[in-house]
């Protein structure tokens, strides 16, 4: 989408390589999405049912139980939120870019326990090494894009994130859309071992793209951080432009380190703490929406509710998910962040509502067709919105400094909701001894929830639309409520205050250095 957004005038060197890299980045979305839309349509197969149940259900069939459907759905999400946590000591100890490779070697090990599988131990084992991997990518990938883009553009390329995910979950879908009818291992071990695809593709990419230049000047790098900067706007190490943006990174960094070394105890500061809530608000409340709702139980819910076709529905869904993210990715830049998000609040809010009304007082044919629909909508309004701007949002509003270590707990608090959600609805929406049987009532707590996002937004999102990430920390300094950043401008350049050629002369000095030893 990169190509509907205009460069601004003055913009020196070429942003062309530095948009591809974070495109490419964001495949890390695909491990994730692809997860969740298989198991998805695995639990709805009935050898898969027939081959893990414990339990003979209404026709005589081995099936599942909830607590089982609950436990291989979630175990994933527990999985992710210890990885996301891991992902601060992962992500400045190894860099963004060897995490995200060790990322995919855990992954890809969670893979192999999952398709050798007959039995729920060993795939719930699997679910939680691949969430481990998922966890890590889930953390270091937005911030990889964020620290790589410039900022003209930055939110389109980590919406990116999004659209990844969302063209996981369909290419999902369309695997289980063929091997579904499978009487063999094979209609759940060959969704299954496709993952080993994504995670190959991703590994061999990161060995190819550079470190983040704002991680090698963390590690006092500046020679390695011009060589970066060099290839991300394809600019000479020593050109003024890489000089210029080299230097307010290194001048922040540096004033923030003189106020001693980054602990958690600082991302829970009076200075931070606002932001930190605003993170893991936002990411607890865009799984909230309910979402994750109809990509692990659509097909399910779809069938229970007496729809045909089930599979193919969950397909449709699922390519509205991708073509809606992809308008959003310019919208991001366009109206902004807080407009888009509040505008998605209300449409999310408005369909899942109606959904939840003809869900429960009409039951014909048409009304599952209106249900279908109002869905359609529902899923167009968060992947226009919620879907990317959330990612975007987190991975702009922290400081360098504690960026890697709050990047990793709004993360978490994304995973902690998606596994109680992943772990609770069985119990909410099926039937049978203790469970609450809600089917299509649910939607009435989905869109409560999407209206407290609403006030969310309005109270505490900030807008960041063209700022660098560092006139996004100016602008929390100095500006006290949300609904007062619109317009915000930044002060003179950080970095104008040093000297000039200060950037230049560590380049140089790293330079003879590396000389010497040669």
């Amino acid at each position: 989408m990169g190509f509907m957004i205009r460069k601004p005038a003055g913009e020196e060197g070429k942003t062309l390589p530095a948009i591809l890299i974070g495109i490419f980045v964001a495949f890390g979305g695909i491990l994730f999405g692809y997860d969740t839309g298989s198991i998805n349509g695995i639990l709805a197969m009935d050898y898969f049912q027939n081959e893990f149940g414990t339990e003979r259900n209404s026709e005589g069939n081995l099936a599942l139980t909830s607590s089982q459907t609950s436990l291989v759905v979630s175990i994933l999400s527990a999985g992710t939120f210890f990885g996301a946590l891991t992902a601060s000591p992962v992500g400045d100890m190894l860099g963004r870019r060897m995490g995200l490779i060790a990322a995919c070697g855990v992954f890809s090990v969670g893979v192999a326990f999952q398709v050798a599988s007959t039995a729920i131990p060993l795939m719930v084992v699997g679910r939680l090494l691949a969430g481990f991997g998922v966890g890590l990518v889930s953390a270091l990938v937005p911030m990889y894009q964020s620290e790589t883009s410039p900022k003209w553009i930055r939110g389109t390329i980590v919406g990116c994130y999004q659209l990844a995910i969302t063209i996981g979950l369909l290419l999902a879908a369309c695997a289980n859309q063929g091997t579904h009818n499978r009487n063999d291992t094979g209609s759940y071990r060959i969704p299954l071992a496709i993952q080993f695809l994504w995670a190959i593709i991703l590994s061999i990419g990161m060995f190819i793209l550079p470190e983040t230049p704002r991680f090698l000047i963390k590690k006092d790098n500046y020679e390695g951080a011009a060589r970066s900067m060099s290839r991300l706007r394809s600019l000479p190490p020593d050109h003024p432009a890489i000089i210029e943006e080299l230097n307010e990174i290194k001048a922040i960094h540096e004033y923030e380190m003189s106020l001693g070394q980054a602990t958690y105890a600082d991302c829970f500061s009076p200075k931070m703490l606002k932001r930190l809530l605003t993170g893991c608000g936002l990411q607890a409340l865009q799984q909230l929406t309910g979402i994750n709702f109809i990509f692990y139980y659509g097909t399910q819910f779809f069938k229970n509710t007496g729809i045909e076709n089930a599979f193919l529905i969950g397909l449709i869904t699922n390519l509205v998910n991708v073509v809606s993210t992809i308008p959003g990715l310019y919208l991001v830049e366009r109206l902004g962040r807080r407009r888009l998000l509040l505008l998605g609040a209300i449409g999310m809010c408005v369909c899942e509502f109606i959904v939840a009304i003809v869900g429960v007082t009409v039951f014909t044919d048409v009304a599952n067709k209106v249900l279908i629909a109002f869905v359609c909508f529902y899923i167009f309004f968060f992947a226009v919105s919620w879907g990317p701007v959330a990612w975007v949002v987190t991975g702009e509003i922290f400081p360098l400094k504690v960026r890697a270590k709050c990047l990793s707990m709004t993360t978490a608090t994304n995973w902690l909701l998606n596994f109680a959600i992943g772990f609770a609805t069985p119990y909410m929406v099926d039937d049978g001894p203790g469970n609450a049987n809600m089917g299509a009532k649910v939607f009435f707590v989905w869109g409560g929830c999407c209206f407290f996002c609403i006030a969310f937004v309005y109270l505490m999102i900030y807008e960041t639309k063209g700022l660098s990430l560092e006139d996004v920390d100016q602008m929390y300094e100095k500006v006290d409520k949300a609904w007062q950043s619109r317009g915000f401008q930044p002060e003179v350049n950080f970095g104008a205050h040093h000297q000039k050629d200060e950037f230049a002369g560590d380049v140089k000095s790293a330079e003879a250095a590396h000389i010497d030893r040669a």
